[in-house]
């Protein structure tokens, strides 16, 4: 399955569902669900050049609580 446009997101997305989380359908994106239920939305079409460090901050933050 396809989570985003951008190659680098949408790896990391597969390796954390392999870790165990979960994803779900929101209004406009997919949303990952960490194993404490804290959620992160994926980025489907990013346009800016550091969206996937902008993703990898938010889901390092969402792994620290």
């Amino acid at each position: 399955m396809r989570f985003s446009n951008n190659s680098k997101i949408n790896t990391m997305v597969h390796d954390k569902l392999k870790l165990g989380w979960n994803y779900r359908k929101g209004k406009k994106h997919r949303i990952l669900i960490a194993p404490n239920n804290r959620r992160v939305a994926i980025p489907s079409s990013p346009s800016c050049r550091n969206s996937f460090d902008a993703f990898l901050r938010d889901v390092r933050r969402i792994e620290a609580l």
